[in-house]
């Protein structure tokens, strides 16, 4: 099955904080500051559900989330999180297999969009502002090759990361897709912008 972590699921936080630290969870927590008590959210691509704890941590009820994950493995390890009072729904599918009506105050897709060839992205991106209300928050943090302190080395350890992927047969593309420009199509305007391990990953918290 195609971007599902199943694979490396149990490994997947080390392996993470062994090649970037912990600049892939502080570009995610320093975000959720931004996002409104009692809102209704939809987490894509939530991995072993670490984000769970820290969302409680900033709010420790009052929040219905939606947690939608391909990997089987990283919903199990997510269900062992400890989410305050908060409301959690476990959603065991691809995004792109999601159907829902409900309307969002905010959603987050860390990492997510790294995984697809564009055309997939593209869906999954219109699909996702669908689900979110008129003034509702985009917490975004993903890779970019921002050529600020180099781009020669960042392409280096992201090419590293799709072989490695490809080699185990877990992502579908190879190449990492700009879709900042989506955004600025659909008129979101940027609250709050940071980058992170040389500006090698980029957190954007976008207003519909």
């Amino acid at each position: 099955m195609l971007n599902n972590y199943d694979k490396i699921a149990n490994q997947y936080d080390f392996l993470s904080r062994v090649v970037f630290f912990k600049s892939q969870v502080q570009a995610q927590v320093d975000q959720l500051k931004y996002i409104p008590e009692k809102s209704s959210i939809l987490i894509v691509g939530g991995g072993t559900g670490w984000i769970l704890e820290e969302l409680a941590k900033v709010h420790p009820s009052g929040l219905d989330i939606v947690y939608v994950e391909i990997s089987q493995k990283m919903i199990a390890l997510s269900k062992t999180r400890d989410v305050g009072n908060n409301n959690v729904e476990f959603v065991h599918l691809g995004i792109e297999d999601f159907k829902t009506d409900l309307l969002f105050d905010a959603i987050l897709t860390p990492f997510l969009f790294d995984n697809f060839v564009k055309n997939r992205a593209e869906k999954v991106f219109h699909f996702l502002d669908s689900r979110l209300k008129k003034s509702g928050l985009w917490l975004f943090v993903d890779f970019s090759l921002n050529p600020k302190n180099g781009k020669w080395w960042k392409f280096l350890i992201l090419k590293s990361m799709y072989v490695f992927f490809k080699l185990i047969g877990i992502v579908e593309t190879n190449s990492l897709i700009d879709i900042h420009p989506w955004f600025k199509n659909e008129a979101y305007s940027i609250v709050n912008q940071q980058f992170y391990y040389g500006s090698f990953i980029s957190a954007t918290v976008y207003q519909k």
